[in-house]
């Protein structure tokens, strides 16, 4: 139940609060009076669409907050809790729930549940399990079969919800099971071919064994072997600067540093400063033995008959490039095809038996959806003929005593994901007559009180806390309008009911009446809302009533039209 709405900055609405409660709750105002924005900020806390536009002039900001009370365990809890939101206890197991909603002039949109920001879609979610509400473009999305299937499917209950559930998960899974059994089918020629060419390239690759690196590895080899000689010379004259064995002068490097070794070792006693020199040079002398070491062994590793290695190397390389020009660009991408390719073989490979395991499971799954549809058939046929009594039962309350709804299931054949059923409702206006569509046989008003009848019928299957009608009376006067009044008056007995109209027929029976009124200063126009009790409610029906708040004869009708909605409050007492 929305226990209080509070607005600021939206439309024409500088700042309202608005005290619903339970009951019947009637919105009335003249045109243009603002009406329309609480409709609006409404939608806004259900996660509707944001739009920057509606923000008051001069407002930085449209807020919008709800108070609801709900019970503390159940879905909407549930989802509060989930979204990280809190709850405060309001007792007899029910809880306080605060959810908001704020508009920059940017158009950047926040929300928040139970204290906490979260997506707006949270706030989509709970709407679904908190309020329905009907507008007059309700009373045209009605007339569509789609709507229509909606209405009937939440009439028929738990029942049919689960018999749909299952239906749908198996016809998904046919619908892609058979998918893919279609493309594996068309597509076989195909992957038959491309099966050969992978089956060629892995041999290929296979037989070359290519290794991670080895191009780069016998690039290097290569670039030695071609500059073998140069490499000889130059290691051979380095040998010789470091260690010369083919002089006795000792003109090279080991010998120089061994002869200045001696030169200090001879008076290093004389000076404290000597012997680490020493010690350094002995360090130097050692480095340069290692590296004459070093030299002689790599002079050594030079193979002098290299021509033949180098005519396998470049072999090797070219064999290596071209695998890499077909399925590089790299050896390691080259390698990696390798694995891809062998999974992606084994897949086509096994095409076969997958084909017949599409076709086994799609048939299992298609007979299992034909036997779910003939249960959906059968509970929605069954549904429907109870539809069609209760609603017409309702119509008849609602001034429409010689109408009938027929809810029609017919089967095209077709099975889709809601089964094969088409759904219709038909009007008979009245005995004798053929019925018709609803989207060729009504009225605007016969549609809103058809819309009221189904809604009141499916309400005591799939409850819902709140009901918001939005001038779904448009269209209808005199004592169709009352009866819609008495119709909304008994549904708020089970349900809260905010009903936004301009008939004082209706709106004599509501148990609170909120009036939006405007004013204006010569810049600005803003509307207050208002709570009327007494002589106020009297004069805001004569206005509705005659134009006119202080007729006589207006204030009389209105007068009248209480007493009859008291009456009637006080036999549903009864």
């Amino acid at each position: 139940m929305i226990e209080e709405l509070s607005i600021r900055n939206l439309g024409v609405i500088g700042e309202a609060n608005l005290p619903f409660g339970p009951g019947f709750t009637v919105l009335t105002g003249e045109t243009g009076a603002g009406k329309t924005m609480i409709v609006t900020a409404l939608g806004l806390l259900l996660g509707e669409r944001a739009d920057s536009g509606s923000l008051r002039k001069g407002g930085d900001a449209a807020v919008v907050e709800g108070h609801w009370i709900i019970d503390s365990e159940g879905p909407v809890a549930e989802r509060v809790a989930d979204a990280g939101g809190d709850l405060d206890a309001a007792g007899n197991g029910r809880a306080a729930l605060v959810l908001s909603r704020s508009v920059s002039a940017e158009g950047r949109s926040r929300a928040t549940v139970g204290g906490r920001s979260t997506p707006v879609g949270v706030l989509s979610e709970l709407g679904a399990e908190l309020v329905v509400v009907h507008g007059q473009s309700d009373q045209v999305r009605l007339r569509s079969a789609t709507a229509q299937r909606e209405a009937l499917d939440r009439f028929a209950g738990a029942e049919l919800a689960s018999v749909l559930d299952e239906y749908q998960q198996t016809y998904r899974r046919w619908q892609a099971g058979q998918n893919e059994l279609d493309l594996l089918v068309t597509e076989s020629d195909r992957r038959t071919r491309e099966a050969g060419e992978l089956r060629l390239a892995i041999d290929e690759l296979e037989q070359v064994a290519p290794q991670r690196g080895e191009d780069v590895e016998l690039a290097e080899r290569a670039t030695r072997i071609g500059n073998l000689e140069s490499l000889r010379l130059a290691a051979a004259g380095a040998l010789e600067l470091v260690s010369a064995q083919s002089t006795d002068d000792g003109y090279n490097v080991l010998g120089l540093l061994e002869n200045a070794r001696r030169q200090l070792e001879r008076v290093a006693s004389h000076d404290s400063a000597l012997p680490p020199i020493v010690d350094a040079i002995a360090n130097v002398l050692y480095n340069a033995s290692d590296v004459s070491s070093q030299l002689s062994s790599y002079l050594g590793s030079l193979d002098a008959d290299g021509a033949n290695e180098l005519e396998a190397i470049e072999e090797r390389r070219a064999v290596l490039g071209a695998l890499i020009r077909k399925h590089g660009p790299t050896l390691d991408e080259t390698i990696d095809f390798l694995d891809v390719g062998s999974a992606r073989l084994l897949e086509l490979d096994n095409d076969t038996t997958r084909v017949e395991e599409l076709r086994a499971q799609a048939a299992v799954d298609r007979e299992r959806v034909i036997a779910l549809g003939e249960t959906l058939s059968s509970i929605r046929s069954s549904a429907a003929e109870t539809l069609s009594t209760l609603v017409t039962s309702e119509l008849s309350d609602l001034a429409m005593p010689d109408a009938t709804i027929v809810v029609r299931v017919e089967s095209d054949g077709d099975h889709g994901l809601f089964g094969k059923d088409q759904v219709s409702f038909l009007l008979r206006p009245h005995p004798g007559s053929e019925p018709r569509p609803l989207s060729r046989g009504a009225s605007g008003g016969e549609l809103s009180r058809v819309m009221l009848a189904i809604e009141v019928v499916v309400a005591a299957n799939d409850p819902v806390p709140s009901f918001i009608f939005d001038e779904v009376d448009a269209g209808v006067g005199g004592a169709s309008a009352i009866e819609i009044g008495k119709r909304l008056a008994r549904l708020a007995i089970s349900a809260q009911v905010i009903v936004v109209t301009h008939l004082p027929q209706v709106a004599a029976f509501a148990s609170n009446h909120l009036r939006v009124k405007k004013s204006s200063d010569g810049e600005f126009t803003a509307s207050s809302v208002n709570r009327l009790e007494g002589e106020e409610r009297a004069e805001e029906l004569a206005r509705m009533l005659s134009g006119l708040a202080d007729s006589e004869s207006g204030l009389a009708h209105a007068r009248e039209l209480l007493t009859t909605a008291q009456d009637f409050a006080d036999s549903l007492v009864e």
